[in-house]
């Protein structure tokens, strides 16, 4: 999506330079390549606006990119940087009017509609680039939800994750925040056991891992330079170099799931949540796509997977 151009703005004696922009941050305010992370929010209880501003005000704000203007230095050669604003908090927490027959009728699709929408629109680049949604209705999951729309320049999901808990309060002790539990670290193997095998055993590995690195990195640059990715039904008509050059329409789609069953898997893999979540999502997309644009033997195969195994 194309937002507004960025703020020009010239140093003045004495005054603040601003923070430079990461590469990665960069990448993210290219043309056409403008990207935000939306978060979805489910309440019990109708939302008072007054009492999100009050909450999210002394935490977001102690964000330096939470509270920064995106700004172009001329006199640098055009470098962008962030430079450091008074927020106002009316300019970023929203409680839109929509149409209440949508919301009586399908308030689940109105919340994803609505996402959907923003999704194809850019925050003004006069504020710092957040803002918060509040969707005073009830939907099948809550009474109420919160769509938090951020720029991906200014932080990523774990810093999200990390904000996003600095707002909750124990239940037991209500002036407290809440502890994550840590990993107990496991007893390390003897690493001289194994002799002579051991060692040609992680010397494969150490020749697997350099040529896979080489290979990897060898198609990398050929798809930077002249192969292109796969045509898929995920891949829109006008990408090019990873970039999106002409917009398409987004749709947001969700489901719940428990938290229970995840652990459950994650227990008998010995793997992680995050390793559960993209194996779920990766199958099924890959399932998706087998049975709406795949073969009838594929898709033949799939429904008898899904006869014989039913809770997948």
């Amino acid at each position: 999506m194309e937002g507004l151009k960025p703020i020009r703005v010239t140093k003045e004696e004495g005054g603040e330079e601003g923070q430079l922009l990461s590469p990665m941050s960069r990448i993210f305010h290219q043309p056409n390549s403008s990207i935000y992370v939306i978060v979805f929010v489910g309440f019990k209880t109708p939302i008072k606006p007054d009492a999100i501003k009050a909450t999210l005000a002394p935490i977001f704000l102690k964000h330096p990119h939470f509270c920064s203007l995106l700004a172009v230095d001329d006199k640098n050669g055009g470098e962008m940087r962030w430079v450091r604003t008074q927020v106002n908090i009316d300019n970023h927490v929203i409680v839109p009017m929509l149409d209440p027959s949508m919301e009586k009728e399908s308030p689940d699709k109105s919340v994803e509609d609505y996402a959907s929408n923003l999704s194809k629109t850019a925050i003004n680049k006069s504020i710092p680039l957040w803002d918060v949604h509040l969707l005073n209705f009830k939907t099948s999951e809550a009474e109420s939800t919160i769509i938090l729309r951020v720029h991906h320049s200014l932080c990523d999901g774990i810093s999200l994750m990390s904000m996003l808990l600095s707002c909750a309060r124990k239940v037991s002790k209500a002036e407290e925040l809440p502890t994550i539990p840590t990993i107990k670290k496991r007893n390390p193997k003897n690493v001289n056991s194994g002799g002579f095998w051991q060692f040609l055993l992680k010397l494969w590995w150490l020749m697997l891992l350099c040529w896979n690195t080489i290979i990897d990195a060898a198609m990398f640059m050929a798809t930077v330079f002249f192969l292109e990715d796969t045509k898929t039904p995920l891949k829109g008509p006008g990408f090019r170099f990873g970039f999106e050059s002409t917009p398409g329409p987004r749709r947001f789609v969700h489901t719940t799931i428990s938290l229970d069953d995840v652990k459950l898997v994650k227990n008998a893999m010995d793997a992680t949540i995050n390793d559960v979540m993209m194996g779920v999502t990766q199958a099924g997309l890959s399932r998706y796509l087998n049975r709406k644009y795949g073969t009838n033997d594929s898709y033949n195969e799939l429904r008898e997977e899904d006869e014989n195994n039913p809770i997948s």
